[in-house]
C-alpha cells in the first residue's frame, strides 16, 4: 500500500507562490488517483484538487481554480500542487491522499473516497 508524505509548506505573503510535493512510496504509483485536501483551523477538511492515474484528468475546487495546478510524475512517484496568487484564506494544513482502483481518467472529490493519507504540511499566507 502507498504511503504519501507531503513537503514544501511554509510561510508566504499574500500574492506569493508555493509548490507542495507529495512522495508516494510502497505501492504501484500509477495505480492511484491522487488528491490534495486542506484543513484550516476550526474548519472541516476540504477538497482542493485531484489528478487521475494517467494524469489526463484533473479537477479543482472553485476556490482555487485558476490559481492552483496539480500535476504528477509517475516515473518519480510524485504529485505536486503549484499554488499561485496565494490568499490568507488559503492558510491551512494541506494533505495528500491516494485512492486505488479507479479508471485511469477518473477523478473523485470526497474525503471518504480516499484510502491513504499523509500527515500534512502547513501553509500560512500572511496578509
Amino acid at each position: 500500500q502507498v504511503q504519501p508524505v507531503e513537503s514544501g509548506g511554509g510561510l508566504v505573503q499574500a500574492g506569493g507562490s508555493l509548490r507542495l510535493s507529495c512522495a508516494a512510496s510502497g505501492g504501484t504509483f500509477n495505480s492511484y488517483t491522487m488528491g490534495w485536501f486542506r484543513q484550516a483551523p476550526g474548519k472541516e477538511r476540504e477538497f482542493v484538487a485531484v489528478i487521475s492515474r494517467s494524469g489526463y484528468s484533473t479537477d479543482y475546487a472553485d476556490s482555487v481554480k485558476g490559481r492552483f495546478t496539480i500535476s504528477r510524475d509517475n516515473a518519480e512517484n510524485m504529485v505536486y500542487l503549484q499554488m499561485n496568487t496565494l490568499k490568507p484564506e488559503d492558510t491551512a494544513v494541506y494533505y495528500c491522499a491516494a485512492r486505488m482502483g479507479l479508471w485511469t481518467t477518473m477523478t473523485i472529490r470526497g474525503l471518504g473516497d480516499y484510502d491513504y493519507w499523509g500527515q500534512g504540511t502547513q501553509v500560512t499566507v500572511s496578509s
